[in-house]
């Protein structure tokens, strides 16, 4: 759905995206991850048609943005890190207002317009006024003016940004359920444990670079995670752990914390050897599960600010 190779934008001599490439798969979520000045509204923007890039090119449902502009307009609904609103205008003015502007006919915008307030759970508010509306509401209106020309892609540059949990909480849900819908959103965000839990696939940018795009279980593999195993036995670890060590294809299992941190040696993986060693042992076997890491340790393993 999303396309992009070799994009580059520059300000004189400062490189704010190298030599971009990115595919971002028809109804998937995928998050956007990197320090504030990474390049991610930099690409967000020029996805939105609303910068040119200076190399490079893009496509979101086969349409190059740079050349066919209005098409792709059609099918983005972009939403930006900090939305400016009409302060007197009731909420489903505001609505209407959009509609007209993506020149919906006018017997429809009403239905429209009652339908993305019902999604965002703003029905109630639909003759307040925008600026009487808390933060978390203004961001679900937000939401609501990108969907009413009922777009394919959703670009959302940190759509959570000032929320209260509660709120946001109610924008994953949301973003959940336009996923169901059949919607591929691009979402950038600082909180980086939502992403984990509701993208299909991340990119980390670093200074212009993408340095990694893929699914958390690549960016186990990419740390070597994916070797490293985690088991769990009844009673004392020690000397399950000295059982295991003995496999030809474990290079070192340790007890540590109640538990046994396993690594397999370079290209073996665990065919159900482990747990049928322990078995026959007579040792009950509780778990065993690949190390895991949260998408905010990776992040800074993976960029130059990890601590090695």
């Amino acid at each position: 759905m999303i396309k992009i190779t070799g994009l580059t934008k520059t300000y004189g001599r400062l490189t704010a995206l190298e030599s971009l490439d990115l595919h971002i798969a028809s109804g998937d979520i995928f998050g956007f991850i990197g320090p504030n000045g990474a390049g991610k509204t930099t690409t967000m923007r020029v996805l939105a048609t609303l910068l040119e890039p200076t190399a490079g090119q893009a496509w979101i449902d086969g349409l190059d943005v740079r050349r066919h502009g209005r098409e792709v307009r059609r099918r983005v609904g972009y939403m930006p890190d900090f939305m400016g609103v009409y302060d007197d205008l009731k909420v489903f003015e505001y609505l209407e207002f959009f509609a007209a502007a993506f020149e919906l006919p006018r017997g429809q915008r009403r239905k429209t317009v009652s339908d993305v307030l019902e999604l965002t759970d703003l029905t109630g508010k639909s003759d307040a006024l925008v600026d009487s509306l808390s933060r978390g509401m203004q961001q679900r209106l937000g939401l609501a003016r990108v969907l009413v020309h009922d777009p394919k892609v959703l670009i959302l540059d940190e759509p959570a940004s000032g929320l209260d949990p509660r709120a946001r909480i109610e924008i994953r849900e949301l973003l959940k359920e336009l996923k169901r819908m059949g919607k591929t959103i691009m979402i950038s965000s600082h909180i980086l444990s939502e992403l984990e839990e509701m993208c299909d696939h991340v990119g980390i940018i670093e200074k212009g670079r993408l340095i990694f795009a893929g699914t958390m279980d690549q960016i186990h593999e990419r740390l070597g995670l994916s070797s490293r195993l985690i088991v769990r036995v009844a009673g004392p670890p020690e000397p399950a752990a000295a059982l295991l060590a003995g496999l030809p294809q474990v290079e070192a299992a340790k007890a540590a914390e109640g538990a046994i941190r396993i690594t397999l040696r370079a290209g073996q993986k665990d065919d159900g050897l482990i747990a049928r060693t322990l078995v026959m042992a007579g040792i009950d076997v509780m778990g065993l599960a690949s190390e895991r890491i949260r998408l905010d340790d990776a992040f800074l393993s993976l960029t130059a600010g990890a601590v090695q």
